[in-house]
């Protein structure tokens, strides 16, 4: 079996509990301020980890506390971290979230070291096989992204794109890609570009998930907080691939996990867990 590579970003995420999001120019009262850990590639990598393949994280922090509590805490969670560099005089990634009592959020993100991912680093993807899934979100530079997909395919990985936070790439990098992963309003945001990707999985919230024309329902559970839910998502979905599931069970075994996800607080799950 091969092994999940995630290129992407990581951060430290600032919570901000509120009972509702404010309006524009209003002030709101926030609980006590929780510090977690986030970022979408390294949620992802995480929940490659726990979907039981081999889960290599690509990535960059600061010279930072939080830098290295970071790769501490990746290992723990059974990621493989020697490709991971610290950057000095660069703070790490940052997210600030704000959820409000019904489990919905709002995220603002800084990159910091995320962005000192270079084109020279996709270098650290050359011993991808046919074996293995090039997982990647889009928290890197846009450029960065689409060189990594196109060397991991010229390799024979198979590539999973995020396509989070939306951003119009390539026509050629997106035919690379099996399957594009978007949300309901990245696809909308899709739609009105007029791109249509030729492998395009939507995630659909409560409704599950479709992938072509397949649609596979969701777990319903009672949602604590869904900041991960879609990391969690992706994760496991590439885990499966990996495995050589097909569509239908690696979907379903997605959604199991993005279920799971939204049962505890913050983008991971607790290292005890």
């Amino acid at each position: 079996m091969g092994k999940v590579v995630v290129f992407g970003s990581l951060s430290q995420d600032l919570h901000l509990p509120m009972e509702r999001h404010p309006s524009t120019g209003e002030t709101v009262m926030s609980g006590d301020i929780e510090y977690r850990f986030g970022g979408k590639g390294a949620n992802q990598a995480v929940a490659a980890a726990r979907a039981g393949v081999t889960s290599v994280f690509v990535g960059k922090v600061g010279d930072d506390p939080q830098g290295h509590e970071y790769v501490r805490r990746l290992g723990a969670h059974g990621v493989d971290t020697s490709r991971m560099e610290i950057v000095e005089g660069a703070p790490t990634g940052t997210a600030i979230i704000y959820n409000d009592a019904s489990g919905e959020n709002m995220i603002v993100v800084a990159p910091g070291a995320n962005h000192h991912v270079q084109l020279s680093d996709v270098d650290r993807l050359d011993d991808l096989t046919s074996d293995d899934v090039l997982l990647m979100p889009l928290e890197l530079q846009h450029d960065v992204v689409a060189a990594a997909a196109r060397r991991g395919s010229e390799l024979g990985a198979r590539v999973v794109l995020n396509l989070a936070p939306f951003a119009e790439l390539p026509d050629d990098v997106l035919a690379l890609c099996d399957p594009v992963v978007v949300n309901e309003h990245e696809a909308g945001l899709l739609s009105r570009a007029g791109i249509t990707p030729r492998s395009l999985l939507t995630t659909l919230g409560a409704e599950g998930s479709r992938w072509g024309d397949l649609q596979v329902p969701a777990v319903p559970v009672t949602p604590v907080d869904t900041t991960g839910a879609g990391d969690a998502f992706c994760g496991t979905l590439a885990a499966a691939l990996c495995r050589g599931e097909g569509r239908e069970a690696a979907m379903s075994l997605a959604a199991e996990a993005a279920s799971a996800c939204v049962l505890h607080h913050g983008a991971q799950p607790p290292l005890e867990t």
